[in-house]
């Protein structure tokens, strides 16, 4: 679809070669290297210190001009002031932010990424499509470049650059014309056209700086139709749609089969006049954005609102109110995150059904209060019963807000539970929704606990988030142990800990507005990182230990669609430490003869040949890599995704008498596993093979043998 594009764009050039005054003898090849080299003295983020300018942004989405109600369904604009400096990057601060039909803003839309900023960016991003840059280093790698010819353009000479992927099937990329500064080769406009899995045409303009002799963006036309595919193009966190989504729960009240943005910069200012504040923030909503006057809004327009324009805040005002929206789409956005909302209750979706070797099936019910109970407290609890064990555990607590914007929330919760013994729970990432648990279907060693807990969330910057915790706990054992300490022997004991955890994400990006900090871009890598310390005496504390834990975990995302991961994690402990709060390589290998017999469910991040309660340490270390190839495209509902793993872990363990009535290995010669998963085959089910080897190979080939299936489900 691309190459009748470029071939019109080149028919236009041809038609006009006697303007151009010039035949197409330059290598372009050349020029482009060139331009590319002159790319960092070109692009004014790496040119200038400084820079700020204001935007006005006008979004739409529409079915036709002959539309029967002449209305859009749906309309936004925004004013915001765009500060760049070359320490922090880029913030975005919105003056004013305008919604047809919504009494509340939905600020979800405010993190959408319509297009990049910037055409030297590695990647250039369409509405959360990446496509290589043309001006970036992997330039000529990526794209074929046709000198089409020379024009004047803000009285300063132009040359006119084609281009389009070579290979568009494997490495998505853009196809368009670049209009280069010829003394520069600094872009002055630039003009996308794209007809693929996105239909999409751009329209960027510049302005020229004469003093600093750089080209900043001046205007900006985006056009989105959905292409051959049936991946939707969505606001509203994937719920309001560009085209036709079947079973969209909002479908029928907002969607259109066209986008089109437009935005006008202004106001360019190169001076640093005052320091940025919250420059950790990408997005930062101002406050009373949401209510300017009309005398606001027409200081910013370039163009004063159609007819059209107006007619949809009464359409949109209607669908909203008559059909619910608001309130449909806070419960949608909620089960994104794991909560099915009612009223002032939002019940926790990881409760009701889960599946264990102790337990059997557990059914429960919980969840937490939400801003409609009360903005600055919130009340939690849940039940949960085991149809083999035949216990009850529940839980129940509540929380009080110290700072809405740090997010600080002081919370105290009573748990009676169970707890799979040589976890180490990081505080920070306590929230991990899934629907569905893999490895908690073959675990087997529990211990029954009783907590009081006090905890402390802070949000120390946008990019920190740190949590202290104060624990008193007694524990139980569900199967014979004995911890022996000098003259003294513990199955069951008292710990009393204190744990502070924090988590970094450095390039991950975030948006504050009256709704709290939320994440609108995630980033990599990410830092999690504990300590905690467990405390002899006090409140009955029958254990003096430190536990440490740390672990990074990166992402390389590339664009011919194959990503890389790698997740490296350690954790020690000193002192006294109980088998319950020891540490394992997360094993999840059923304890039976066959290989058939062990078919059972694959886990995210766990060792699928190592068996539950083979390994224990108190310390230990772990690298996993996972290779993601590109999906297979095997028809529109088929692309089944292959991924390659090896696992390596190794550990030790002090004073190993010390844990009686139980036998389990040193980690202290590495264990080492590699395979692969083929996911997404049907209905989100696939299949997986891993194979044991090195040092605890084990003598029967048979038993160093994982096959196992797995399930990815997105929502």
């Amino acid at each position: 679809m691309a190459k009748p594009l470029i071939f019109c764009l080149f028919l236009l050039f041809a038609l006009s070669n006697s303007l151009f005054g010039q035949q197409n003898t330059i290598d372009v090849d050349s020029l482009m290297q060139l331009a590319i080299s002159n790319a960092a003295k070109n692009n004014p983020q790496e040119r200038l210190d400084h820079f700020s300018y204001t935007t006005y942004e006008k979004t739409i989405i529409t079915d036709s001009l002959e539309r029967e109600t002449n209305a859009h369904s749906f309309f936004t604009e925004k004013v915001s002031k765009n500060t760049f400096n070359a320490h922090h990057g880029f913030k975005e601060e919105v003056l004013g932010f305008n919604m047809a039909g919504f009494d509340e803003p939905r600020y979800e839309t405010l993190g959408i990424t319509l297009q990049s900023r910037s055409f030297y960016d590695e990647d250039f991003v369409i509405f959360n499509y990446r496509y290589a840059g043309p001006l970036s280093s992997r330039g000529l790698k990526n794209y074929n470049y046709q000198f089409v010819g020379d024009t004047t353009i803000l009285d300063r000479k132009s040359l006119a650059i084609a281009f389009q992927p070579k290979r568009p099937q494997t490495i998505p990329g853009l196809v368009g014309i670049l209009y280069l500064d010829t003394q520069t080769l600094a872009i002055q406009k630039v003009h996308i056209g794209i007809d693929d899995e996105l239909v999409a045409r751009i329209e960027q303009y510049y302005k020229y700086l004469p003093e600093e002799e750089v080209y900043l963006p001046l205007s900006s036309k985006l056009y989105i139709e959905k292409g051959e595919t049936s991946k939707r193009l969505s606001l509203f966190r994937g719920k309001v749609s560009v085209g036709t989504i079947e079973n969209n729960p909002v479908k029928e009240a907002i969607e259109g089969r066209y986008l089109l943005s437009t935005s006008y910069n202004a106001n360019f200012d190169l001076s640093e006049k005052e320091k940025l504040e919250h420059p950790n923030l990408a997005i930062e909503v101002m406050e009373d954005a949401d209510k300017k006057p009309e005398t606001f809004w027409k200081r910013y327009r370039e163009q004063a609102l159609t007819q059209r324009d107006l007619n949809s805040f009464d359409y949109l005002n209607n669908i909203v109110e008559t059909q619910n929206i608001e309130r449909r789409l806070a419960v949608i956005n909620n089960f994104g995150i794991g909560y099915y909302t009612v009223d002032f209750f939002d019940f926790d979706l990881t409760y009701p059904v889960k599946y264990n070797n102790y337990e059997g099936l557990r059914l429960g019910l919980g969840g937490v209060t939400n801003a409609d109970f009360s903005k600055n407290f919130r009340l939690e609890g849940y039940a949960a019963y085991g149809f083999k064990d035949q216990v009850l555990k529940y839980g129940i607590g509540g929380g009080i807000l110290l700072n809405e914007s740090h997010g600080a929330w002081l919370s105290f919760t009573y748990n009676d539970d169970l707890q799979e013994v040589g976890s180490f729970n990081y505080l920070t990432d306590r929230r991990v929704y899934s629907l569905f648990e893999p490895r908690l279907v073959n675990i087997t060693q529990f211990f029954d606990y009783k907590t009081y807990r006090l905890n402390q969330e802070y949000q120390i910057t946008p990019k920190i988030l740190s949590e202290f915790q104060f624990a008193k706990t007694n524990v139980l054992q569900t199967e014979a142990y004995r911890f022996v300490l000098g003259d003294e022997s513990y199955s069951e004991y008292d710990i009393t800990e204190a744990t502070f955890g924090v988590r970094w994400s450095p390039s991950s990006k975030f948006m504050r507005s009256e709704k709290g900090t939320v994440e609108i871009y995630d980033g990599y890598p990410k830092v999690t990182a504990q300590v905690s310390k467990g405390i002899s005496g006090l409140f009955n504390g029958d254990f003096d230990f430190t536990r440490v834990g740390a672990k990074f975990y990166y992402q390389v995302e590339r664009l011919n669609k194959s990503t890389t991961e790698f997740l490296v994690e350690g954790k020690m402990a000193f002192g006294d430490v109980p088998l319950t709060h020891l540490f394992h390589a997360y094993p999840n290998a059923p304890t039976k003869e066959t290989i058939m017999q062990r078919f059972s469910v694959a886990g995210v991040n766990s060792f699928e040949t190592m068996y539950f309660g083979e390994f224990f340490s108190d310390r230990i270390a772990s690298l996993q890599i996972k290779h993601h190839l590109r999906p297979f495209n095997l028809g529109e509902k088929f692309k089944p995704e292959m991924v390659f793993i090896t696992r390596y872990a190794i550990g030790d363990i002090s004073d190993i008498e010390r844990h009686q009535e139980v036998s389990f290995n040193k980690l202290d010669k590495g264990f080492m596993e590699s395979g692969f998963e083929i996911n997404k085959i049907l209905f989100g089910f696939g299949t997986s093979l891993t194979y044991r080897y090195g040092a605890y190979h084990l003598p029967s080939f048979a038993d160093n043998i994982a096959f196992k299936f797995t399930f990815n489900l997105q929502l």
